[in-house]
């Protein structure tokens, strides 16, 4: 796969990570050859049904494992630093929480219930905020606090996390994402725990505060009409792999892998019907030869149960790994 994206130089590059967990019953073979690009100013979304290895690929970037995980092969490169060769002391110092940040899933299990919100936002200040950010600390929340739309603000940090909304809690998590200016924020499924008409409004206000900051997110979700409304680019997963690379308008209008054609032809219809993807998602102790999708796929042929099918370019920017790419 090319290394550049619009002429520029890649923020963050993955290239052939393979990731294994052991287990008393194997090894559990995590993720195989992911290759994954995110651009400067990019939003870039990571698609996977649960189990696909979304979450261990973001966990890979920022080695945050656990100890039962080994990296067997590959490459995670940051604004051209080696993530995975970086000393400990380097990696904490300089890229968790500062040059990439996270909104988690779910923000009260993020914030500590016995602190108030302020005391948790200038401690990340303290920490991760950079030089000159203690002088400038109270001024910078203020108007991170307003660019995420919590209402009078000065009074909000006096309040502890349960006395916010869902919705209130997730634009504080984006705000502490955004304190330290990050070069890259990663987003796991920020919006799943509200309803609609919440997650509409999280989207829009992330959207708007990526233009305006021209920073970069990795948004991992389940769910494609959620990557839709933010993504320009989407990489779609199944049992480890990156099977399909495309801008989103292709995803939708023209799926070039099997799996994404099966995927979109699963979500519910307007008439109330689901249509199932035949099969079963393979275990991870034992995937399939080849392509892991070939099992479930329409289009298999002998050869795709023999090798693993390498990454092709169907169309310009648009990769597909697939023996048989849909036309």
């Amino acid at each position: 796969m090319s290394v550049a994206l619009e002429g520029k130089s890649p923020l963050l590059e993955v290239e052939d990570l393979s990731v294994h967990f052991h287990t008393d019953r194997g090894d559990v073979r995590a993720l195989e050859k992911v290759r994954l690009i995110v651009g400067k100013g990019e939003v870039v979304g990571l698609i996977g049904e649960s189990g696909s290895g979304k979450t261990t690929t973001v966990r890979s970037v920022l080695r945050i494992l656990p100890p039962s995980a080994r990296i067997i092969e590959g490459s995670v490169m940051f604004k051209g630093r080696d993530l995975l060769g970086m000393p400990e002391r380097e990696l904490n110092r300089d890229i968790r929480g500062r040059g990439i940040t996270l909104v988690p899933q779910d923000p009260f299990n993020s914030l500590n219930p016995v602190f108030t919100v302020g005391t948790q936002i200038r401690d990340i200040l303290k920490w991760k905020g950079g030089k000159g950010a203690e002088e400038r600390g109270t001024e910078m929340i203020m108007e991170i606090l307003q660019e995420v739309q919590i209402p009078s603000p000065l009074k909000q940090l006096r309040k502890y996390p349960h006395q916010f909304s869902g919705g209130q809690r997730q634009r504080l998590m984006i705000a502490m994402a955004l304190l330290p200016r990050p070069w890259l924020v990663i987003a796991d499924e920020p919006t799943t725990a509200l309803d609609v008409t919440v997650e509409a409004q999280i989207l829009l206000l992330l959207r708007g505060l990526v233009e305006e900051r021209g920073i970069s997110v990795l948004f991992i979700t389940h769910d494609l009409g959620v990557a839709s409304q933010i993504c320009k680019r989407i990489v779609v997963m199944y049992a480890g792999q990156d099977m399909e690379d495309a801008p989103s308008a292709r995803i939708f209008e023209a799926p070039g892998h099997p799996y994404t054609r099966e995927l979109l032809e699963s979500l519910p219809r307007p008439d109330g019907n689901i249509r199932d993807i035949p099969g079963e998602v393979p275990s991870l102790l034992a995937p399939p030869p080849g392509c892991r999708f070939h099992p479930r796929c329409p289009r298999a042929v002998p050869a795709c149960a023999k090798e693993g099918p390498l990454k092709v370019e169907i169309n310009e920017g648009h990769w597909v790994r697939c023996f048989r790419p849909l036309e």
